[in-house]
């Protein structure tokens, strides 16, 4: 199996479609970093947000 996944990297490395393939992939793979490192943010930033509206509603409530 693992020389089946090599000799089609190496064909795929030989075609012109195959840098285009690759270089589709790349982008990709920076577009998903990017996403990802802007969920992780906004994930922190509403974290925060709703920490802060729960201890709000503690407040409320025992008061």
């Amino acid at each position: 199996m693992r020389m089946v996944f090599f000799k089609f990297l190496t064909k795929l490395g030989r075609e012109d479609s195959g840098a285009t393939a690759i270089e589709y992939g790349l982008i990709l793979s920076m577009i998903v970093i990017g996403m990802l490192t802007a969920f992780n943010s906004v994930g922190s930033t509403t974290i925060g947000m709703w920490n802060e509206v729960s201890a709000r509603v503690v407040n409320a409530v025992e008061n």
